[in-house]
């Protein structure tokens, strides 16, 4: 049976628990330093600004509106920041992306929502890896498994979990119809060395295969690749990214223990969603977002009713005005 496990030991609980509050003052002075140092270059800004006006200086002008369109930035994203108080929000991120109905054309979904997370790691700075890639038969993939590490990725990508929607006319339908495909996104917390996870071997069905793919940046051929069958619960991971086994297996595991620690906080949740009946339940068939490309190109998370007609912005990773919006709705 699995169990999250705290250690029995009172001083090392004692001791988890001022890492805890030392992790979260830490934060906190982050925040208060940030806040001092925008507060001083919206001042620095303003007396440029005025010194300019006075002088007819239209250069310095041009760039002090530069320079406050991007603390304008820095400073939304800080407030954004500020919305993110769940217990795994400072985690890593494992997102999983699978295809849904839809066949080729949600295979090729896929890839394009694969795409525009890569997109977002990179305009935030944050590293992905991937874990494992399952190309499709004629194109696109089946399914992708990545981590994302950087601060707050579980907090800012928890937003994405669901069925993504995507309605277009498939370059794949020779008679040039429009179809709709669906992919789901998984994101869980990467389960860090202070939650214990107890699972025992017995479990566990073990076993290895040669890697498959396209290659390149996404998989390496190699006959060392990990399938991991959690038999209570049915779950199975696997990776075949890294050169050894040793080090595939241990990668699978990790997100073995992500889900199952996901299992517990959902049978926590539930308590609270039975308080919450207008908490609409995840499932399939009950899309998050919808992005259509024909006959009009628009973007619609149906949660907050969020709207971008700018469709190439979106898929080209600029996803955070629905980040933004979930986490307040979530908040209020």
């Amino acid at each position: 049976m699995n169990q999250i496990m705290a250690k029995p030991d009172f001083w090392d609980r004692n001791q988890e628990e001022i890492a805890r509050l030392n992790q979260e003052s830490a934060s906190m002075r982050e925040n208060i330093e940030q806040w001092d140092k925008f507060h001083q270059q919206v001042e620095d800004a303003r007396l440029l600004a005025e010194m300019a006006f006075e002088e007819n200086d239209a250069s310095t002008l041009k760039d002090v509106e530069q320079d406050v369109t991007q603390l304008e930035k820095e400073i939304q994203q800080l407030e954004m920041r500020s919305l993110l108080g769940g217990p795994d929000d400072q985690r890593n991120a494992i997102i999983a992306i699978n295809a849904g109905a839809g066949g080729t054309e949600a295979q090729d979904w896929v890839e394009m929502l694969f795409r525009m997370y890569l997109r977002w790691c990179e305009s935030h700075d944050m590293d992905s890896s991937v874990l494992d890639y399952l190309a499709g038969e004629e194109a696109g993939v089946k399914n992708v498994t990545f981590t994302v590490n950087g601060p707050y990725a579980y907090g800012y990508l928890k937003s994405e979990h669901g069925i993504h929607r995507m309605v277009r006319v498939s370059p794949f339908d020779a008679t040039g119809r429009r179809h709709t495909s669906f992919a789901s996104v998984s994101v869980l917390p990467e389960v860090g060395t202070d939650i214990e996870i107890i699972v025992d071997e017995k479990d566990l069905r073990i076993d290895t295969f040669r890697a498959s793919g396209p290659g390149g940046q996404h998989v390496n051929k190699t006959s060392s690749a990990i399938r991991i069958t959690h038999l209570p619960t049915n779950i199975v991971v696997q990776c075949q990214n890294e050169k050894s086994q040793h080090r595939n297996k241990e990668m699978a595991m990790k997100v073995l223990r992500a889900r199952l620690y996901e299992i517990e906080r959902e049978k926590q949740e539930k308590v609270k969603q039975e308080r919450h009946q207008n908490q609409k339940e995840i499932a399939w068939g009950s899309q998050i977002r919808s992005y259509v490309f024909n006959p009009y190109r628009l973007v619609k998370d149906h949660r907050t009713n969020v709207e971008v007609g700018n469709l190439e912005r979106v898929m080209d990773g600029d996803i955070d005005m629905f980040i933004d919006a979930y986490l307040r709705l979530k908040k209020a």
